[in-house]
């Protein structure tokens, strides 16, 4: 199995842009934790977003990686 350790370690990548989808997010004011979809129970802090995927699954984002890649938009 190969192991990569960096994305230098990979030929031929692509660039490619995410598809605009909605999600929905609420950002949590305290420590928290998720039922995740591989079964175990994923933990988020105080601060990061609790979001529902496409799939109606649950996820923590965190905070930092949630303001840089998200914009909240008017329903």
């Amino acid at each position: 199995m190969k192991t990569f350790e960096t994305f230098q370690d990979v030929e031929g990548f692509q660039a490619c842009k995410k598809k605009p989808i909605i999600v929905h997010a609420k950002q949590i004011d305290k420590d928290f934790r998720v039922n995740s979809l591989e079964g175990n129970y994923a933990q988020g802090k105080a601060g990061d977003y609790l979001m529902r995927g496409v799939e109606g699954e649950l996820y923590i984002c965190n905070k930092e990686i949630f303001e840089k890649s998200y914009d909240f938009v008017v329903e």
